[in-house]
């Protein structure tokens, strides 16, 4: 591959290269800068570019690789971080005017790994407003474009990370998901979206530190990718009170075939309204997986409830992170943030009471059901990637919604369920846009998530196909 060709080899392939020395750190983030150059004006997924700074790191992975220093195990990868994640000294707006121009002190934990592991940064990735909803545009940046249709929406919250994965400006990326943020842009966009266990990647610095309804996580454009980011993201950390204890380089790949699984199948997550385009699409995966030695049932757990939990845990969340700022700064933000901030405000104890009994309740029947199966596959997303100008999907099928984030609910009914999902590409509508796979894990069933993923990757080899730009 011509060295201006770079940035489609995958992240093992170039960390590989980099290390026995066929490709200096300089060539391999030169030729995604160019990439960047090159295809981001007409995407805007990478919204503060720190060229600079990356050819001086990259210049000094050389040095240290040269010295025969030790290397990471993400050496002289060029990364981004998502416009949420604190980077020491480069802007984080968080995607809203209000904070258009803050300039963190500190690093992130993800960021501050990914440096230790040898990482490059190139810059931040576009967001919507506080990471608030499934379609990624904002005051501050404008909106982002989805690489298979520029007409199209990419997805959100980490919307700006999908599309440089799938322009190849980047191999890696790092995203957030609170109710679907790296599966919803990962299935909209053919790349690979993991929202790990929660605990599996610490946070700091976060207004509710105890909470397990949004995680960090990788993204990427193959799965062994993926688990290579994660192995640097993972392990335990005192600054997060829920940090899971394994070491993150349990997860380096390559991964291992899994043993024959019984497997559930719920094309509708038990009764959801799901676009025919992408029942069409995702119509193979049981044939698929039977193919390959498993036992698959068509099976869905009882989530009663989890609409109303998520939606008040949601709530919640927000009015702890921004109760203050709508005081002093509501004409500066979308509807959507002030309603959600608004409920959470509004909420009584006993609406939380009755929200935590009835997912305390939900996590019992869940861990009954990963009794019976190993995995649980269903949609990523309820429908294809839509327009640009459209804001939120309002109706699926008939079937009408009352707020914006009821259409998610493929990705915020397995949220609450408080286990490891992976978005895997999976398939493609008449019109060539992308849909994904989602396959569930039981509780910290991190590792055997990922090599399921694997599998049904190597067989389908979907997440090959390019966007034309």
């Amino acid at each position: 591959m011509m060295n201006d060709e770079l940035w489609w080899l995958t992240a093992t392939e170039l960390r590989a290269a980099l290390g026995n020395g066929d490709l200096s750190a300089r060539e391999v983030v030169g030729a995604h800068l160019a990439r960047i150059e090159e295809v981001n004006p007409g995407l805007n997924a990478i919204v503060t570019l720190t060229a600079d700074q990356a050819m001086r790191d990259a210049a000094a992975a050389d040095e240290a690789h040269a010295a025969g220093e030790p290397l990471g195990i993400l050496h002289g990868l060029p990364t981004a971080h998502k416009d949420l994640a604190a980077t020491r000294g480069v802007r984080t707006t968080n995607g809203s005017p209000i904070y258009a121009d803050h300039v963190p002190d500190h690093d992130a934990i993800i960021v501050e790994r990914a440096k230790l592991a040898g990482a490059i940064s190139v810059g931040k990735t576009n967001t919507p407003e506080f990471g608030a909803g499934s379609q990624t545009f904002n005051q501050v940046f404008g909106a982002t474009r989805n690489p298979y249709d520029t007409d199209r929406t990419c997805g959100g919250s980490s919307g700006g990370a999908a599309v440089a994965l799938a322009a190849g400006m980047v191999p890696i990326a790092d995203g957030s998901d609170m109710g679907g943020s790296l599966r919803n842009p990962a299935s909209f966009c053919n790349v690979v979206g993991f929202r790990p266990s929660p605990g599996r990647v610490p946070a700091s610095r976060t207004a509710t530190p105890w909470s397990h309804l949004s995680t960090d996580g990788p993204m990427a454009r193959t799965v062994d990718d993926v688990a290579l980011l994660l192995a640097a993201q993972a392990g335990p950390d005192p600054r997060s009170p829920i940090a899971l204890e394994t070491a993150g380089s349990a997860f380096l790949p390559p991964l291992t075939e899994p043993d024959a699984l019984r497997v559930a199948w719920a094309p509708d997550l038990g009764s959801l309204p799901i676009d025919r385009e992408v029942t069409t699409a995702l119509a193979g995966v049981p044939a698929v997986f039977e193919q390959l030695g498993h036992r698959v049932d068509e099976s869905a757990p009882d989530l009663t409830g989890a609409m109303e939990i998520f939606d008040t845990m949601r709530a919640w969340n927000f009015a702890m992170k921004l109760g203050d700022t709508i005081r002093t700064h509501r004409d500066q933000m979308k509807d959507t943030v002030v309603w959600n901030v608004e409920r959470g405000l509004g909420l009584s104890m006993a609406d939380h009471q009755r929200a935590s009994r009835l997912q305390a309740a939900l996590y019992e029947r869940v861990v009954e059901f990963f009794g019976e199966f190993d995995v649980l596959l269903c949609p990523v997303a309820q429908v294809p990637p839509f327009t640009l100008d459209t804001e939120y999907v309002t109706e699926i099928d008939g079937h009408s919604f009352s707020t914006y984030i009821e259409w998610m609910r493929a990705c915020t009914d397995v949220t609450v369920m408080n286990v490891p999902a992976i978005s895997v590409p999976a398939g493609f509508t008449e019109d060539g846009l992308p849909i994904g796979l989602q396959i569930v894990g039981p509780p910290h069933g991190d590792q055997r998530v990922l090599q399921v993923a694997k599998q049904f990757e190597a067989a389908t080899e979907i997440g090959t196909r390019r966007p034309r730009l």
